[in-house]
């Protein structure tokens, strides 16, 4: 009977996450969704989209680090449900705004709700879920991002042929207030709370266990390791986010193709990013369990690093071979490959960030390695479109594919530094 009491809850509970933080996801990107029809009534140059953008991201970053401090002290399920009320509403209040200065505030709001989305989907996670299953189903929640991404383009553009901008962001925000109330009372914090037993981590049933791989704070930021984890996941991140911010515009004003297709393009990026998410997790814990954690090196960096490589090709591809006459299927093909590829490494440095830190700092941890990927997103929000103001998107991918090579081999030729962040037995070692 226990049995399955956590199994309808485990169910229910993931299903509000997994519902919740696709229109957390969505509503995020509402913005570059509605950009080509909202650009047809509102005159917006490359500094003002680039404006609007960053001030979301630049918020994202801090509330995102803030909140991941926050979900160990206060309810993860009020967290949560707060962050998606907040979102919907400015979403609401976005539709009725028509200046560049209130769209800046509004989105740099909005991305301090969306803050407030991952770090208590992780808390729940962990405390509803046995250690063994927690990167599974980590990485299948992080798939919500995915599904918005890829049915999100593509919803948007077809209601812009019958309806307008402000009538999509509006019926977006309203959907996302509804469901943070429905959130609010079905997700619950750990199963103690409708009288389970809590699920107890398994290195907490040994005396000895927690004391040796304690370490202090300042073990764990001088490693070096963390800082490798943080500049790579700067890199992917902002890379990844060039690509999906920018790169509808870079179709339609630089390869001449058409708005229907930047918007697939876009589809096409998500729907390759939820496999390789899936893929990542999938054969990199093979890895694990063939190979057996180390103190240097890690399974996982053979899967990250042939991901990223992936990823500078099917970049070069995409600046350099497509024209106003390449074929669709060639075009989206990229869109796929690059997703496939960039997101697999997002997923896996979250992952490494957590398993190769102290047990007393995992949260620590993952918080400075996702502050450092969202300056990646900041950064590839007004940079980029000046770099595109003042030369071309052609020289704005440029850099950014660069920046992806250069990250890569980095990466590579320290891929067996010691992995295992701050004290380590002397046996251990």
């Amino acid at each position: 009977m226990a049995t399955s009491g956590y199994g309808y809850y485990r169910a229910t509970i993931f299903a509000a996450m997994f519902i919740g933080y696709t229109l957390y996801y969505f509503n995020r990107k509402t913005f570059s969704f509605v950009m080509p029809s909202l650009m047809q009534e509102i005159q917006l140059d490359k500094d003002d989209l680039g404006l609007i953008t960053s001030s979301q991201s630049l918020a994202y970053a801090i509330s995102k680090f803030i909140s991941g401090v926050l979900s160990d002290q206060v309810s993860a399920r009020c967290l949560f449900s707060i962050g998606l009320f907040t979102v919907g509403g400015i979403n609401v209040v976005f539709s009725w705004s028509s200046s560049v200065a209130v769209f800046s505030v509004l989105w740099f709001i909005n991305g301090l709700g969306q803050g407030f989305g991952w770090p208590p989907c992780g808390r729940v996670l962990r405390k509803w879920f046995e250690p063994s299953q927690f990167g599974t189903w980590w990485s299948i929640l992080s798939c919500s991002m995915n599904l918005a991404g890829s049915v999100g383009p593509i919803i948007a553009t077809v209601l812009a042929q019958s309806y307008s901008w402000r009538t999509i962001l509006s019926a977006s925000g309203m959907t996302c207030v509804a469901l943070s109330f429905v959130c609010l009372l079905v997700i619950k914090n750990e199963p103690k709370d409708v009288g389970l037993p809590n699920i107890e981590v398994a290195v907490k049933k040994t005396k000895a266990g927690p004391a040796s791989d304690e370490s202090t704070l300042s073990e764990l930021l001088l490693s070096p390791y963390l800082w490798l984890l943080s500049c790579s996941y700067l890199v992917v991140f902002g890379v990844k986010t060039v690509c999906t911010d920018w790169g509808q515009l870079f179709l339609i004003q630089d390869k001449g193709q058409s708005t229907l297709l930047g918007s697939s393009y876009m589809s096409a990026l998500e729907v390759g990013g939820l496999l390789g998410s899936l893929a990542a997790g999938y054969f990199s814990d093979k890895a694990v369990a063939k190979q057996g954690p180390r103190v240097y090196g890690n399974p996982r960096h053979f899967i990250a690093i042939l991901m990223m490589g992936t990823m500078c090709v099917s970049m070069y591809l995409f600046r350099v071979t497509v024209t106003a006459t390449s074929s669709q299927v060639w075009i989206l093909s990229l869109g796929a490959i690059f997703g496939f590829a960039s997101y697999g490494p997002i997923a896996l440095f979250g992952v490494i960030a957590n398993e190769s830190a102290p047990s007393n700092y995992c949260g620590t941890s993952h918080a400075i390695v996702a502050l450092m990927a969202n300056v990646g997103g900041f950064l590839s929000g007004l940079p980029f479109s000046t770099i595109a103001k003042h030369y071309s998107w052609d020289t704005a991918f440029w850099v950014a594919e660069v920046l992806c090579v250069v990250t890569t081999v980095t990466f590579f030729l320290l891929r067996n530094i010691r992995t295992k962040m701050g004290h380590i037995p002397k046996k251990e070692d």
